[in-house]
């Protein structure tokens, strides 16, 4: 009701980062989430992922043009069922591009976006606070919302400690960072459950980040 009453400003949380809501329509977020959903199946489709220390991450995933395992990439799903890894479309990479231009007022950069990491949160799922530190491009990162709202939480590239600024996601936000934030670290600190959209008919929420890998 208050989003309603007082449109979401446009914000500008760091140097490079920036939070435009409700930048996909509601079609646009409906087409998303019918290509995440063929993504999701297998083979090579949602996983849980394991850390090196032992334990598993509460945020199931899936990845498009290079599978990402910490803490690198392969052409397939090497901690999944090893099933070649789904293609990225070229469409995904146009909206990253248009996602570029309309939040930093730049151009992309010469390299492709050619890399996907969608990640499907229930009511309990959490990601800790980390970097994407795993590109050899630094091409700005493209964070996209669909469902459920969260509690996202953006800090510096120094450390996962303070200073750091929380806002809210909602289904359809975009957030891109890039620039001097582009390795600054973030996180999921809590999920809002009901909180998407009714016709989008989505319990969870879906987070596509898409990237630029920079690799041969």
């Amino acid at each position: 009701m208050t989003d309603a009453l007082f449109p979401r400003a446009r914000t500008v949380l760091a140097p490079g980062a920036v939070h435009v809501p409700d930048w996909l329509p509601p079609d646009r977020q409906r087409q998303l989430l019918d290509a995440c959903r063929a993504w999701a199946r297998p083979p090579a489709g949602l996983r849980t992922v394991r850390t090196p220390g032992g334990g598993t991450m509460s945020a199931r995933q899936v990845c498009l043009g290079r599978h990402w395992y910490p803490y690198g990439y392969a052409d397939r799903a090497v901690d999944g069922d090893g099933a070649p890894v789904k293609p990225f479309p070229g469409w995904l990479g146009e909206l990253a591009r248009e996602a570029v231009r309309d939040s930093l007022g730049i151009e992309p950069g010469p390299d492709p976006y050619d890399i996907a990491l969608i990640n499907f949160y229930d009511a309990h799922a959490r990601m800790g606070m980390h970097r994407d530190a795993d590109e050899r491009s630094d091409a700005p990162v493209v964070s996209l919302s669909l469902g459920d709202s969260c509690v996202f939480r953006f800090g510096t590239a120094a450390g996962r400690g303070r200073p750091y600024r929380d806002v809210e996601l909602h289904s359809g936000d975009l957030f891109v960072f890039g620039g001097p934030s582009r390795l600054a670290h973030h996180g999921v600190l809590r999920i809002h459950p009901d909180t998407g959209p009714p016709a989008l008919g989505l319990t969870g929420r879906l987070n596509l980040t898409l990237r630029a890998g920079g690799m041969p």
